[in-house]
């Protein structure tokens, strides 16, 4: 075989055969087949597309590239959780102790932020001490014993994921189904969980800006995922505004305390249980939402996620202390009304530029910034009253107000907004 002739066959959208995309995925791995043609394989599937079977086929070849966990060791049926990405989502941190409080074993691995969205390891770095980086050893005794762990991707686990997703990454090939599919989903089997729910964002501050795309891609994922014998559910999830009150990851830590101690926002924490309440189906315990949320507010899903952050090292002092920065800035509304719209890409990029998030992976981030809402979507506001607050070091521009309030473009009616976070559920 040879590259040119895979990348002619894609380029003129034609079906390639198991073999054909096995010996693609492996000869890339092992460097015979170089970057300057995967990048026009990617380039070719972008325009193209793959079939279901093409999906599977690259899906199940990546997986094989790498270290592949095995988690028969912990009792129960073990689940797992994954985000398309968002702007504040923070939802993990609370998510993954709430479905252990049930004795339901959570083993998961998360990964790192770029862009305007937001990475759950990143957030839990920002805890003095927390530990990310766990042997397969201890990540799997810490579940037999707590029954919960989040570390990062072992950079074992999918090689040629590794490899492509940075290719993607500098070659304008990210947002395609058939490759994000793949991506998300070899990790997912590699991890080694015997349920998984997926999270698939939709909205301004999403990869997919429309619901029929989350929807195709959501069908693609848990067709994957059923095919090799993983229970998988997928819900759409609006992403046109940030998710909870923070953005930032100090903040994002701070409110998801906040919610496991049940004095969240009611909507967060109601989308929150909803999560749970499918997580721990999927592991066959049926439980209401108002059962769940129980688990918030008496204190059972706080413990689990204390336990978690001490097993990995973490300081509980550190935990609660509140955050650190030079400037607290209010945003002020300008009228009365209803706040019509807080557009999630645009307050993603502004807090990128506080220093909470990464323009590329070798950044540095700084922990203490970001933004908190006092008033989200659908929320009465007077003039005067506070909108926002920036939390914010070193040199403050002057501007710095006026800029967020034209870069966010906060539009405020007199309409009556209702919002609504899970759009679909997809089994």
């Amino acid at each position: 075989m040879r590259a040119v002739d895979l990348i002619q066959k894609k380029r003129d959208g034609q079906v390639l055969s198991s073999n054909e995309i096995q010996w693609l995925v492996e000869g890339y791995v092992a460097g015979t087949v170089p970057d300057y043609q995967m990048s026009a394989f990617a380039m070719a599937v972008y325009f193209k597309g793959m079939t279901t079977r093409e999906i599977s086929d690259l899906t199940m070849n990546m997986v094989k590239t790498g270290q592949e966990f095995d988690l028969s060791a912990i009792n129960g049926v073990k689940v797992d959780k994954h985000s398309t990405g968002g702007v504040g989502d923070k939802v993990t941190l609370i998510l993954a102790p709430l479905v252990a409080s049930f004795d339901v074993p959570v083993a998961k691995m998360s990964g790192r932020g770029l862009g305007h969205t937001g990475g759950t390891i990143d957030k839990l770095e920002s805890i003095k001490g927390f530990q990310v980086e766990r042997s397969q050893d201890d990540f799997i005794k810490q579940v037999q014993d707590i029954g919960v762990s989040v570390i990062g991707q072992s950079d074992q686990l999918v090689k040629a994921d590794k490899l492509l997703y940075a290719l993607r990454d500098v070659t304008a090939t990210v947002d395609t189904i058939s490759l994000i599919a793949s991506s998300v989903m070899s990790k997912k089997i590699a991890a080694g969980a015997d349920a998984i729910l997926l999270d698939v964002t939709v909205g301004e501050g999403a990869f997919m800006k429309t619901v029929d795309e989350a929807r195709e891609l959501a069908q693609t994922m848990v067709s994957l995922g059923k095919a090799v014998g993983r229970k998988t559910v997928a819900v759409i999830t609006d992403m046109s505004q940030p998710l909870g009150r923070a953005i930032g990851n100090r903040l994002e830590i701070l409110e998801a305390i906040d919610i496991l101690q049940g004095k969240g926002r009611e909507d967060i924490s109601h989308f929150i249980c909803e999560l749970a309440k499918i997580m721990l189906s999927l592991a066959n315990v049926e439980k209401t939402i108002e059962e769940v949320k129980q688990h918030l507010e008496n204190g059972q899903a706080l413990k689990k996620f204390e336990e978690m952050i001490l097993a990995q090292g973490g300081d509980l002092e550190d935990l609660y202390r509140p955050v650190k920065v030079d400037h607290v800035v209010e945003i002020l509304a300008k009228e009365d009304g209803i706040i019509e719209a807080l557009p999630a890409m645009e307050f993603g990029l502004f807090a990128m530029r506080l220093g909470a998030g990464r323009a590329v992976k070798t950044d540095a981030l700084d922990y203490e910034t970001g933004i908190v809402f006092e008033k989200k979507v659908g929320d009465s506001v007077k003039k005067g009253e506070t909108v926002a607050k920036v939390y914010a070091n070193g040199k403050i521009s002057p501007e710095l107000v006026t800029d967020f309030q034209k870069y966010v473009k906060i539009k405020i009616s007199d309409k009556v907004i209702k919002t609504r976070e899970i759009i679909e559920i997809i089994s």
